[in-house]
């Protein structure tokens, strides 16, 4: 079992910010596409952003394009979200997500590897 550990979600008021980070160390992380899922309660889960291997290829769902910034550094082996104007619908678990690079392709193919998720709750 693949460990990624996610961090930085927390409770924040409508209109905040929260930068999420995702780290491991057992995968060759610039061999893989890296991504951001998010499920809420009684709803299905749901690619929010993902990232190539290199960074240079990203993908945002439409409800949090011009809001979310999804990034990588492949040396510290790390993946982030950056998430301004949080709105209360953002409201979720947040789980850091791992692929294959050479499957990549946006958020649409299944990803391997699944952290425990960062609750991020956003109050009105």
């Amino acid at each position: 079992q693949v460990q990624m550990v996610e961090s930085g979600g927390g409770l924040v008021q409508e209109g905040g910010s929260l930068t999420l980070s995702c780290t491991t160390s057992e995968l060759t992380f610039d061999d893989f596409a890296m991504g951001w899922f998010r499920q809420a309660p009684g709803k299905e889960r749901e690619g929010v952003s993902c990232i190539s291997h290199n960074g240079r290829r990203t993908y945002y769902t439409d409800s949090v394009k011009g809001r979310f910034t999804i990034s990588r550094d492949n040396a510290k082996s790390t993946l982030y979200l950056q998430m301004n104007s949080l709105k209360p619908e953002d409201t979720a678990m947040y789980y850091c997500t791992a692929l294959p690079r050479s499957s990549y392709d946006g958020c649409s193919n299944p990803f391997n590897y699944y952290g425990q998720g960062t609750q991020v709750t956003v109050s009105s």
